[in-house]
């Protein structure tokens, strides 16, 4: 049954700091909750939408101090669940006026969507309601542990996206991989292409066709069947570190997507019970005050027992 939902008085909303350089039609998404996408575009097309008085389209970039009419508009009734859950406190690494950096558990989704309700940046929402803006500055996967940065303020966030776009900020990563990882240093630039399987899942495969991607992996430790690898990404795409050691023949311990699937399988009888991929270290100048900073995580316990389990289990062979 539908619900008949409740309309909405015309709001006047002044923009702050916070919001300053946003999109209309995001800024219009994000506190129209509820309403339908299709109907905020149309009430940007039609002329509803005012800012200072005149007509704006959906890319216009908010300033500090315009005044954002918003018309009536009519909101589904939530349904009735109960409070969110807000969840244990996530680790802070780093806080300051400007930026938020947690050490993300791993099996949490940076964000809902996609079969997922509650993610970090809806728990931190739920968890600091005074916070007049969170918005995640990038992504790491569900199953991939460590630091995440979230933005408080606007020029933060797009200095941020600038920022890694350009390369300007230095994220490490350890991984365990299955087979011996031959050089001490090696740099894998093979290009990376998107798509979409049958049913609906998000992939990525080399192919001449994607785009430009760069990875760098140096070796940390190496036992008889095992790698510890550190990989800095120099381009950030989706699932890039996965994709490439895959490609060259050195899958990710635990990974379900692109891994050696029966290795996985003998590897959570062994107690590895997750993806080995962690987001260990970032650098980076601070985009508001021009302060270097230089982060690090610690491996989770699960993975660093596991890696102790291996120096009983394993021999070592350093040729």
């Amino acid at each position: 049954m539908m619900a008949q939902g409740k309309a909405i008085a015309v709001r006047r909303e002044r923009v702050d700091e916070s919001v300053s350089g946003q999109r209309i039609d995001n800024y219009l998404l994000r506190i129209c909750k509820g309403v339908p996408k299709s109907h905020v575009y149309r009430i940007l097309r039609s002329g509803e939408v005012r800012v200072n008085g005149g007509r704006v389209g959906p890319t216009y970039r908010l300033a500090e101090g315009d005044e954002v009419r918003i018309p009536p508009v009519r909101l589904a009734e939530p349904v009735a669940s109960g409070p969110t859950p807000a969840g244990k406190p996530l680790p802070v690494i780093y806080e300051d006026d400007a930026l938020i950096v947690v050490d993300k558990p791993s099996g949490k989704a940076v964000h809902g969507g996609s079969g997922v309700s509650y993610g970090v940046i809806e728990q931190l929402r739920s968890q600091r309601p005074e916070a007049r803006m969170l918005e995640l500055a990038h992504r790491i996967d569900r199953e991939t542990s460590g630091l995440l940065i979230i933005a408080k303020r606007r020029p933060a966030l797009t200095a941020l996206h600038d920022m890694m776009r350009e390369g300007r900020v230095q994220k490490r990563y350890l991984t365990l991989v299955a087979g011996r990882w031959p050089n001490p240093l090696q740099h894998i630039k093979e290009p990376l292409f998107k798509y979409l399987t049958p049913e609906g899942e998000r992939r990525v495969r080399v192919s001449s066709d994607g785009k430009a991607s760069h990875s760098i992996v140096r070796l940390v430790r190496r036992w008889a069947r095992f790698s510890l690898l550190e990989v800095e990404l120099m381009t950030g795409r989706t699932h890039q570190i996965r994709v490439h050691l895959a490609h060259v023949g050195f899958p990710l311990c635990g990974d379900d997507k692109y891994g050696d699937f029966a290795l996985n399988k003998a590897l959570e009888a062994e107690g590895l019970k997750r993806m080995f991929l962690h987001a260990a270290q970032l650098g980076f100048v601070h985009p508001l005050s021009g302060e270097r900073i230089a982060l690090q995580s610690e491996l989770p316990d699960e993975l660093r027992v596991f890696l102790d389990h291996l120096d009983r289990t394993e021999p070592q062979k350093h040729g």
